[in-house]
């Protein structure tokens, strides 16, 4: 929850504020370092002290460690930041700000460190505090279970508005999203929702389970995190409720959760389609780590050179033959690899937000194939012109090109259409399809059409 005096940075002010911090921190004046992060807020401070240096943010944490934002900080920080601070910190120390936090986000920070200082950590909470994280640590991290906060409202179905509206303003202070509140019965089973606002209307003798909206929009404990994005962006909603197999209500996962997860799984398939694997914390990563996180990726791309190399090789009588063919080499592979990257871009971003129906993908796959046709069609015949007009002998070396293109696109807008579904039937990130793996496949199917189309119409 956003304190009191502090208030998000706008456009350059950022880069203001970063000026000043290192200013202020060269000239060892503390006491106003400490007022200006105490009016900075939290996420706008993590955003700071990802740009200082090391020795900048060993000076500046121990003023901000020193505040009570610092547990927000922490939260708001890239993972590997927080690694590095948290080895330099007590144990008891850090118990001391998780027991501060909100249970989930406790949770997630604990998630990101090594076991055993996590485990050293949890010893020293309170047992009341220690019980809630260790209730939460029980579900995996991208579930509902891992991302839901413990800390919410629910009311029994049989208390009537009027004992409602006391119990609100009595237990709400530490409960998230109070603007909905979750009707239950017997041991916490869910059985409906109302919201802050239609409780007011209503008469204070009136029973709960008379007004409540019994048709509640649900998640399991269990329930993937992109799942739970998708539930929340469908019905737009500002929380959801977590339930366990037993239909008890045992938390919420609220929107600016949800915005976490769709900012970190949307990061990690545009690292995924270009090929640099699926750290999203990769620019904070030294050179030699980041360059052995994407050489294996690159490895598709590596193997795809070698086999092209190999096909065009192995036409080299046909390319002495007809030295113009090599020109348009470039060209043909180009046209396909682009084509079947925004064919491949569109499916993954479809089946990522439920705009792909697998169950009728046949239809998005007609739809792709023809948009190759017609572009081809017309890049083809375009190319096949130039080629035409540039190149008069072979007198065919126009129409051997324009059929390249066409069927290269065609093929091309297929396959890229075609493969994140066969990605997904078999339960693999559709996102890995667009990096090298399509390109890569395209380069070597779309050079050795062209050439067997050049070999067979030019009787080479």
């Amino acid at each position: 929850m956003e304190k009191k005096g502090k208030r998000e940075l706008i456009g350059n002010e950022g880069m203001i504020v970063l000026d000043m911090v290192r200013r202020l921190n060269r000239r060892g004046a503390s006491d106003h370092l400490a007022k200006l992060i105490a009016k900075t807020h939290p996420a706008d401070m993590a955003w700071i002290f990802r740009h200082l240096t090391e020795d900048e943010r060993t000076a500046v944490f121990d003023i901000i460690g020193k505040s009570e934002s610092v547990g927000e900080f922490l939260s708001e920080l890239d993972d590997a930041l927080v690694i590095d601070l948290v080895k330099g910190l007590s144990s008891q120390y850090m118990a001391d700000i998780l027991t501060e936090m909100a249970s989930d986000d406790a949770v997630d920070l604990l998630e990101i460190l090594p076991q055993e200082l996590a485990d050293d950590i949890r010893k020293h909470m309170g047992k009341k505090d220690r019980a809630e994280v260790d209730e939460l640590l029980q579900y995996h991290p991208e579930s509902a279970g891992g991302l839901m906060s413990p800390d919410f409202m629910f009311l029994d179905e049989e208390l009537t508005t009027g004992d409602a509206i006391k119990s609100v303003q009595k237990r709400s202070e530490e409960k998230e999203m109070v603007f909905y509140l979750y009707i239950t019965h017997g041991k916490r089973k869910l059985s409906g929702v109302i919201s802050l606002r239609e409780l007011l209307l209503h008469p204070a003798e009136r029973q709960l389970k008379n007004i409540m909206n019994s048709n509640v929009i649900s998640v399991t404990t269990d329930t993937d995190q992109g799942e739970v994005a998708h539930v929340v962006s469908q019905y737009n909603i500002l929380a959801v409720p977590v339930v366990d197999s037993s239909y008890n209500l045992v938390g919420i996962v609220t929107v600016d959760d949800i915005i976490d997860v769709i900012r970190e799984e949307a990061t990690e398939e545009f690292l995924q389609m270009a090929g640099a694997g699926k750290d999203r914390e990769i620019l904070l990563k030294s050179t030699r780590e980041s360059a052995f996180i994407r050489a294996p990726w690159l490895f598709a791309s590596w193997v795809g050179g070698i086999l092209v190399m190999l096909i065009i090789g192995a036409f080299k009588y046909e390319l002495t033959q007809v030295i113009a063919l090599a020109s348009f080499i470039p060209i043909v592979s180009g046209m396909g690899g682009n084509i079947a990257t925004q064919s491949s871009t569109i499916i993954v971003r479809g089946l990522a937000t439920g705009r792909v129906n697998m169950g009728e993908a046949y239809k998005v796959v007609f739809k792709e194939t023809g948009i190759g046709l017609i572009l081809g069609l017309f890049y083809g015949s375009f190319l096949g012109i130039i080629a035409y007009l540039g190149f008069s002998d072979p007198a065919l070396l126009g129409m051997v090109v324009g059929l390249a293109i066409f069927f290269s696109m065609v093929m091309s807008a297929t396959l890229g259409a075609v493969i994140p579904i066969i990605f997904r039937r078999f339960n693999i990130d559709a996102a890995i399809a667009t990096g090298p793996f399509v390109t890569t496949l395209i380069d070597i199917l779309g050079v050795s059409m062209y050439l067997w189309i050049a070999k067979i119409f030019l009787n080479l």
